[in-house]
């Protein structure tokens, strides 16, 4: 990483403003300024999130907001209602609320006097998915957007129902949001009144889990803020950017499909970061990229952004697997338009335990394959979204094809490209009326090892759609088709597909509610693979070194840890996953502040014992500074029978070591095919 320290102009720091709201709220936020001698105004970047901008994004923001700022940029970093600093209780995620408030914000912002009346948004993660929210909304000043790690379908497009399968991270996120949402804000920022502002949060926040279990179809609670129901809404410029170990590149695909608008899109190996602290590498110079597109659309400079190629991706190459990765190996592509004419469909057929392209004879009785995997496929999945702060990426596959079918094709003659979502279309049967198919795309080498190249769920209840599902009858035959998760791999000469289909994979999605046999029926059953038709030559390097501003001055107190610990007790049956994501504690220099964070998840189950999974998720959150001595823990536990989801979670909060608050919830959510 280079660390800029020399701008074009200097930078001035407030470290806290209050924009105020319609209804008597105000929003905190922190501005970086850029200084001319006659105050000349700026376009601003706003970036609206609600993860504290005070203390625990302090060091994310140092990085990138003096570096915007310091090339003629107005920077914004706003905490949404109800988090950080500002007033309020935060109740839900991408409510109609919040992106009411951004557009109060954008028009609150093109008044000020350092600004120049022009506006763009950006954000990853949260930040990403309300960029692209709030454009639908068209606020006048909002000129452009660059959203990253986001999506445009809240139901099955994020951490909640893929494929119609409740997923493991709609727990963690729950649990991150519980905790999140009852810390306190800083005294010398509120003053006061921060301990009022803090009882009301955690009194009137909520348990999301709760809310999330109650619309286990797609219904308005998804779609109202999904902008995939109305990509016309959206009339600004977008730049969406993405990574393959993230969980949310389809999104960057179908954006620059879909929009009608100037838009680019930028996939890189990269977990849920910023592409210039990606991980796996290469990271990029992302903020010069961000740079040049604000240059473009908010100052009109004719630098050729948009004479770039539509959509710029980092090929893969093979690799052995692993959980985690520095680098991946490859190269970048690019394609002017998106779907591209260089991507052709090409089929592989499945055949009882391997693939080929030649088409099957039809059979009056085609043969079948019966198939009911042990709870444990899944354990080597990772995680539905990669955070690259532990070693989360999916390890070797063979264990978990041995619970599988698996499907091989002989060695490769030549490389084979592809670039896009890969699916199978299958003729399945079910003994059970509720069902579930993972499906896995797996690069296997000569040697034996098997990586897992993306994947796929379905709920065979949600076959025909996810509104409206309906129960299998045992017995009858269904057509049905898993879209796999989007992806840039080359695989080598000598390398053969394999394509793996299991009925489990916990703990990345929760179990059906008692085991099922699926039969597949070789009917025309297929891989539908995007296949890239690569031109003589791919563009030089488009991007330089990654670069930031100096990093935030911090004093380390504690290390941090992060394991994933698998642990198989066979006097007991029970195996349990255990993700430690202990974060350390540390002071920030310049507020005097001291942090430490942590969360321990288990994922646990007995033998074949479907109604005994479990994940049970705890946070520990503390801050202190001189006398303001605050802690906060959480617990939530999510558990089933075969009718019900069963939650319970508790909030304890202390000050000064004394327990100050505490409060409990429990739930007894029906399955609702699920």
């Amino acid at each position: 990483m280079d660390i800029v320290r020399d701008f074009p102009y200097p930078v001035r720091h407030i470290e806290n403003v209050f924009i105020p709201l319609r209804d008597g709220q105000r929003l905190a936020a922190k501005l970086w300024l850029p200084e001319t001698p006659d105050d000349t105004p700026f376009p601003a970047i706003m970036e609206y999130i609600p993860y504290r901008k005070r203390d625990v994004t302090r060091g994310r923001d140092a990085g990138n907001h003096p570096y915007m700022a310091g090339h003629g940029y107005a920077c914004i970093r706003i905490d949404m209602r109800g988090s950080g600093d500002s007033d309020g209780v935060l109740t839900d995620e991408y409510t109609q609320q919040e992106q009411q408030d951004a557009v109060e914000a954008i028009a609150w912002l093109a008044e000020q006097p350092w600004c120049s009346g022009q506006v763009g948004m950006m954000g990853i993660s949260w930040g990403g998915f309300n960029s692209l929210q709030v454009a639908a909304r068209q606020p006048p000043a909002l000129k452009a957007v660059i959203s990253l790690c986001s999506s445009d379908d809240l139901y099955a497009d994020n951490m909640h129902y893929m494929g119609g399968c409740l997923l493991g991270d709609n727990l963690s996120e729950a649990t991150v949001m519980l905790a999140f949402n009852a810390l306190p804000p800083d005294p010398e920022i509120v003053g006061e009144r921060w301990r009022e502002m803090w009882f009301e949060r955690m009194e009137h926040s909520g348990l999301w889990i709760d809310q999330w279990l109650r619309h286990q179809r797609r219904d308005d609670y998804w779609t109202a803020s999904s902008v995939g129901e109305r990509y016309d809404a959206i009339r600004c410029p977008v730049y969406a950017v993405g990574g393959w170990a993230d969980g949310f590149t389809n999104t960057v695909l179908r954006l620059m499909e879909h929009l009608d608008v100037p838009r680019k899109g930028l996939i890189g190996p990269w977990g849920h970061k910023y592409p210039h602290q990606g991980i796996p590498g290469p990271a990029i110079g992302f903020l010069q990229e961000a740079l040049r597109w604000w240059d473009y659309w908010l100052k009109d400079k004719q630098n050729g952004i948009m004479d770039d190629p539509m959509l710029q991706v980092w090929q893969q190459d093979s690799v052995p697997p692993d959980n985690r990765y520095c680098h991946r190996p490859g190269r970048w592509v690019s394609e002017p338009q998106w779907p591209s004419p260089r991507i052709q469909p090409t089929r592989y057929y499945l055949q009882p335990y391997r693939l080929t392209t030649v088409p099957p004879a039809e059979e009056a009785s085609p043969p079948r394959q019966g198939l009911q995997s042990p709870i444990s496929v899944g354990m080597a999945a990772g995680k539905w979204c990669s955070y690259a702060a532990t070693p989360d990426l999916p390890g070797d596959q063979r264990e978990e094809d041995g619970g599988s079918l698996i499907f091989s094709s002989g060695p490769l003659s030549e490389p084979l490209d592809i670039v896009g979502i890969p699916s199978v279309t299958l003729t399945v049967t079910s003994d059970q009326p509720q069902a579930m198919l993972a499906v896995r795309l797996s690069d296997v080498a000569p040697d034996g090892k098997a990586t897992r190249v993306t994947y796929g769920l379905l709920n065979l209840t949600h076959r025909d759609s996810d509104a409206h599902p309906s129960l299998l009858t045992p017995g009858e035959a269904y057509r049905v088709s898993i879209p796999m998760n989007g992806i840039a791999q080359r695989f080598p000469a000598g390398h053969q597909l394999r394509v793996s289909l299991s009925t489990s994979y916990w703990p990345l999605a929760w179990l059906s509610p008692r085991p099922a046999q699926v039969d597949i029926i070789y009917d025309q059953c297929a891989l539908h693979l995007p296949v890239r038709h690569a031109p003589d030559h791919e563009p030089a390097q488009p991007f330089g070194p990654p670069e930031q501003a100096p990093p935030l001055a911090t004093t380390p107190l504690a290390p941090s840890q992060h394991n994933w610990l698998l642990h198989r007790d066979l006097a007991t049956k029970r195996s349990t996953l255990e993700v430690i994501n202990d974060q350390g504690r540390f002071c920030i220099d310049d507020t005097g502040t001291e942090v430490h964070r942590c969360a321990r998840e288990y994922y646990s189950t007995v033998t074949d014992d479907f109604t005994s999974a479990r994940g049970e998720t705890l946070t520990e959150s503390h801050f202190k500074r001189g006398d303001w001595d605050t802690e906060v823990y959480t617990r939530t536990v999510l558990s089933c029978t075969d009718t019900h989801f069963i939650v319970h979670a508790q909030l304890d909060a202390y000050e000064q070591s004394y327990r100050v608050f505490s409060k409990n919830w429990s739930s007894r959510i029906p399955r609702d095919h699920l």
